[in-house]
């Protein structure tokens, strides 16, 4: 035994699970790093070709791609040398760097300090990425480490949203507020946070419409929702969370540009990293639109939901 056995028993819970979501991503990035520097024992443009293959393939982007390729050019102009068994270090670095975005007076883990009470979260996101259930997830968490939580059903596009979410509510014991199919989202968001307030709630996660619209359709029914929310909370929504599936590699790109450009997203969640070999799309959506991944979803459990550590994401996927 020796001691990296020691390392991997010595791993928590949440560290694990990380490793074991990231399984795919990490089997599929190195298979395709190790082809892209065998038989080279340094790094020359062979090299630096098949490595632009590599993380464009494994849907980093192209122009995250090619600003990772851009340092390594620089490294080489001015170390004169870099080796193959440098490279790993090097990437890791650059990647981490990418991935580290300010989180603007966001708590740092599910029992951290609140900035202010209630805590308001505004998800937003087309069906079909995992956003009730990333909500549900929410909740659970944020109730595991002792805050009080309320959830607001204001999707009232589609009635199956609001019962999902009525549902999933009755299951993670939070409460929840709802008005029905086709209610006003801005009503149902004002009831909701003032509910909160009565209650005394710590931590307040509000759904919205999971249909990607014109953008000006978009961008209206989310600044009412915003505008009758601060009447309540002056700075309200704390987060704009925009949810995507990481198993649609570029059109989770594409979610968040639509996204972006229709409301001031600052946070995104990632969900079923574990079932995708497309992982890497972390790193484009996070340096693209210089938003923050701050949440990722690694499996079915309600616990494998985690507040994403962009240190711990790369030591993962380079270990």
């Amino acid at each position: 035994m020796g001691l990296f056995d020691f390392a991997r028993k010595d791993k928590s819970a949440e560290r694990q699970t990380l490793d074991n979501g990231l399984a795919k991503t990490k089997e599929s990035f190195f298979q395709k790093l190790t082809k892209s520097i065998l038989g080279k024992s340094t790094v020359d443009d062979d090299v630096l070709d098949n490595l632009e293959e590599t993380l464009i393939t494994s849907d980093v982007g192209v122009d995250t791609t090619l600003k990772v390729i851009d340092k390594l050019q620089d490294r080489i102009r001015r170390d004169k040398y870099i080796s193959t068994s440098e490279l790993n270090a090097i990437l890791r670095a650059e990647i981490a760097q990418l991935l580290r975005r300010p989180l603007d007076n966001m708590p740092a883990t599910f029992d951290a300090p609140l900035p202010c009470k209630p805590y308001v979260i505004l998800v937003v996101g087309v069906n079909g990425v995992g956003k009730t259930t990333t909500i549900a997830k929410l909740a659970y968490r944020y109730k595991q480490a002792g805050r009080n939580v309320m959830l607001g059903a204001a999707d009232t596009f589609r009635a199956a949203a609001v019962e999902q979410l009525m549902l999933w509510a009755e299951r993670v014991d939070v409460p929840i507020v709802q008005q029905g199919m086709n209610a006003d989202p801005a009503s149902v968001a004002y009831d909701t946070l003032q509910s909160a307030l009565a209650k005394g709630s710590d931590i307040v996660i509000i759904d919205t419409a999971g249909r990607l619209h014109n953008k000006v359709g978009l961008m209206n029914e989310l600044t009412k929702i915003r505008r009758v929310m601060q009447k309540l909370v002056p700075d309200a929504p704390q987060e704009t969370l925009l949810v995507l599936d990481a198993s649609t590699g570029q059109n989770a790109v594409e979610q968040a540009r639509q996204f972006t450009a229709a409301t001031d997203v600052n946070a995104l969640a990632l969900t079923k990293l574990d079932g995708t070999a497309k992982g890497g799309v972390i790193i484009g959506i996070s340096d693209q639109f210089k938003v923050p991944v701050r949440y990722i979803g690694l499996g079915e459990k309600m616990t494998d939901l985690q507040i994403f550590n962009p240190d711990e994401f790369v030591d993962s996927l380079f270990e």
